[in-house]
């Protein structure tokens, strides 16, 4: 017992470790019984809830502090913010011209090509389309272009600062930039005086113009010079270029659908053109006809027949042969008038019905024979008797090739130039009734040969011309000479080089089709060359005359009785030769040619109207099927010049001439240098030693009337007419005329040389 009183425990409150564990007997400061613990418990109690509320009270004054601090220093930010974008806009602005010389550049001056009938050839310059008025465009192209590009267009200050925003929003939650903050008025300034860099110095000076903009000009002034600049893709700047470019027409004529496109392009261009991508066009003009439906711009019925308007596929490039005529007039242009420094309109000689029937014609032919022949281009001119053009067809296609064959391509003619060798022996004193002998000769070591290998012995030179044969062709060069044919030729109005050997009597010379159908306009127009011309006037667009054509005095030179010689033979052509599918109930005449291996296919003809010129051939100079200047060329003719003619009055081709009354043609006499002496022997032919016997004297032979055509029997369509009237060919060969010898100007014919006297 009493160990058990010694070793008593007091209850402690501070006990150690082991004390505390769960099978020692402890209590805390509150369970014991003291006086006035109670009391004490309860305002420590009390102090407690306190300072939990002073904590609480401390916590929210701190969290308004903080809000309040960053509200301060968020304000001081933008204070200096503030400073510090109007220094960059001071320091940006300072670099500026003073505003007080600003003013809007012109315009792009814009070249306005119209037909002889008003209609429409083409728009030139860098714009490519001439300027419309708000109020004279489609009401569409205002209103499409604003609810896709500037909702606000009507509403803001130059800057849209709502607009601005959502843009920003968006292209944070995008990640991207898919949307920019510019307004209309902003791009217009832009346009105007920036450049395309996208610099902090670019874009304050384009806000500042903006507001420039706005001050100085209506919202109406600024949206029409933003519609007659601004891009739309393919070369077109300006609503009218980009409606002709893509629709064929003016923008005054633009439906809904085609609004809705046009407006579209401007976000890209050139990414979203229909020329290049139709299907990205389309579903970019569905977005602007949803815009518009959802800004009231347009109601529901006119929404969906919009939305069910085909998709416009534009062409890769401007297409229409009357585009070869705007290109010829730009290259004309700084000779008459020099640079152009505003909007002008040319006033052309082509007639645009008649552009378009040779068009079709060429197209037609081609895409009808071209394969099966191998022909790929053709080219047709047609020019009245004053020089003035009235159709110019320079190839194909103008969208796949602007290459214009019929001014710049130089081909060689064949045939077609042989009516400058007539016409040289003509005025050398030869008549269309002169017989020559159509038989195989040798000049040098040249042997010209008829088309198929026939001849046809004695023959008219009217036969002759009318037939092609090549060697009365040459032989008629060999009597007035090389030079002369290159005089005769000039003179009438080629322009090209011509080399003076006696193989340009077959043509080998190359010429454009322009020249070579205006040197045969003095034989419509009896016997005078004008100035051919395309632009017959040129004027401001306020009026204002800058050139003006008034033809002036065309040379004679060709005089009357050789012009009605000339048309006598040459109807020949037409009526009994090589052209019979030219013929139509107006009296014509002309000359069809073929170059070696068929590589050139020509004619060109004539009424008292018009002179017109068409080719067939292919680029690279590759042969065509058998193609000669009776065939295409003779159907393309035909179709242009019966439609050019329908409901003119028939004329005559001018220039009388009547053969001789006497049935019998007698061989030209030109007397040789010395009269009292015989006539020269001609030279051995190359390859003889001895000199080639001379013939006799040949026999006079029947006229060759072509007033009553006798028809042909033989394939090649070169079947003789004879003595009876009846077509006969010469089914053996000739005996051979051979001359031989250096090329030049001689005073004897080579039926004298053959005929021995």
């Amino acid at each position: 017992m009493a160990n058990r009183r010694d070793s008593r425990i007091e209850p402690s409150f501070e006990g150690s470790q082991r004390a505390k564990s769960s099978d020692s007997f402890s209590v805390s400061e509150e369970d014991r019984v003291v006086p006035g613990a109670r009391k004490s418990a309860a305002k420590r109690k009390q102090a407690k809830v306190k300072s939990s509320r002073r904590g609480r009270d401390r916590s929210r004054r701190g969290l308004l502090g903080i809000a309040t601090r960053l509200v301060y220093w968020c304000f001081v930010l933008c204070i200096w913010g503030g400073i510090a974008v109007a220094g960059v806009v001071v320091y940006y602005g300072a670099k500026m011209p003073a505003a007080t010389t600003w003013s809007i550049p012109d315009r792009a001056p814009n070249i306005k090509i119209v037909s002889v009938d008003g209609g429409l050839i083409g728009n030139r310059g860098m714009s490519g389309g001439e300027a419309v008025g708000l109020h004279e465009m489609s009401p569409y192209i205002p209103e499409a272009v604003v609810a896709i590009e500037d909702r606000r267009f009507y509403s803001h200050f130059g800057i849209d600062p709502i607009g601005l925003s959502r843009a920003m929003v968006t292209n944070l939650l995008g990640g991207h930039l898919s949307q920019g903050g510019s307004t209309l008025t902003q791009q217009l300034a832009k346009n105007l005086f920036l450049t395309p860099d996208r610099t902090l110095e670019r874009k304050v000076q384009e806000v500042l113009l903006a507001l420039w903009l706005e001050h100085k000009h209506t919202k109406d002034q600024i949206l029409e010079m933003y519609l007659n600049r601004v891009y739309f893709g393919s070369g077109a700047y300006g609503v009218e270029a980009a409606s002709r470019r893509y629709f064929g027409k003016s923008a005054r004529d633009v439906t809904l659908s085609e609004a809705a496109l046009l407006a579209g392009l401007v976000k890209a261009p050139s990414r979203l053109s229909p020329a290049r991508d139709p299907k990205a066009a389309e579903e970019r003009a569905q977005l602007v006809l949803a815009a518009m439906r959802e800004q009231g711009k347009i109601s529901e019925k006119e929404y969906k027949v919009a939305l069910s308007a085909p998709a416009t596929r534009a062409p890769s490039y401007w297409t229409g042969s009357e585009n070869y005529v705007a290109d010829t007039i730009m290259g004309e242009l700084p000779d008459l008038i020099g640079d152009v420094r505003g909007d002008i309109v040319v006033d052309t000689t082509v007639d645009l019905t008649l552009q378009k029937l040779a068009e079709q014609s060429i197209r037609r032919l081609i895409d009808e024979s071209g394969k099966k022949l191998n022909v790929s281009q053709g080219v047709l001119v047609s020019i009245d008797d004053s020089g003035a053009v009235r159709a110019m067809v320079g190839g194909y296609d103008y969208s796949t090739s602007q290459f214009d064959r019929a001014s710049e391509a130089r081909r060689q003619p064949g045939s077609a130039f042989k009516p400058f060798v007539y016409m040289a022996a003509l005025e050398a004193g030869r008549t269309p009734d002169s017989v020559r002998n159509d038989a195989p000769i040798k000049i040098g070591k040249w042997t010209p040969d008829n088309y198929g290998g026939k001849y046809y012995g004695k023959v008219t030179l009217a036969t002759a011309l009318a037939k092609s044969l090549n060697s009365v062709a040459a032989q008629l060069t060999m009597e007035v000479g090389p030079d002369a044919v290159v005089e005769a030729a000039h003179r009438m109005g080629i322009q090209s080089d011509l080399q003076a050997n006696t193989s340009i009597a077959l043509g080998t010379s190359e010429v454009t089709p322009l020249e070579l159908t205006a040197a045969y306009v003095p034989f419509a127009n009896g016997g005078y060359k004008p100035d051919v011309h395309f632009i017959r006037r040129i004027t401001t667009a306020n009026g204002k005359v800058l050139y003006e054509n008034n033809g002036g005095s065309a040379p004679r030179v060709l005089k009357a009785d050789i012009v009605g010689m000339m048309n006598s033979m040459m109807t020949g052509t037409v009526e009994i030769g090589t052209a019979k599918k030219a013929a139509f109930n107006w009296p014509s005449a002309g000359k069809t040619g073929t170059s070696q291996n068929s590589r050139d296919a020509w004619f060109v003809g004539y009424t008292a109207n018009l002179t017109t010129g068409v080719w067939f051939g292919n680029d690279d100079g590759s042969p065509m099927k058998k193609v000669t200047g009776g065939a295409l060329p003779a159907q393309a003719w035909h179709e242009f010049m019966v439609a050019a003619h329908e409901g003119v009055p028939v004329r005559p081709l001018p220039g009388t001439w009547k053969s001789t009354p006497s049935d019998t043609v007698v061989p030209d006499e030109i007397p040789s240098a010395d009269a009292s002496q015989p006539a020269p022997t001609p030279p051995a032919a190359v390859g003889q030693s001895q000199p080639a016997p001379v013939a006799q004297a040949p026999a006079p032979v029947r006229q060759i009337r072509t007033t009553k055509p006798a028809e042909t029997v033989d394939a090649g369509g070169f079947g003789m007419p004879s003595d009876n009237g009846e077509t006969a060919s010469i089914k053996h060969p000739v005996p051979p005329g051979e001359v031989g010898g250096p090329t030049k100007k001689r005073n004897t014919s080579i039926l004298d040389i053959l005929g021995g006297g």
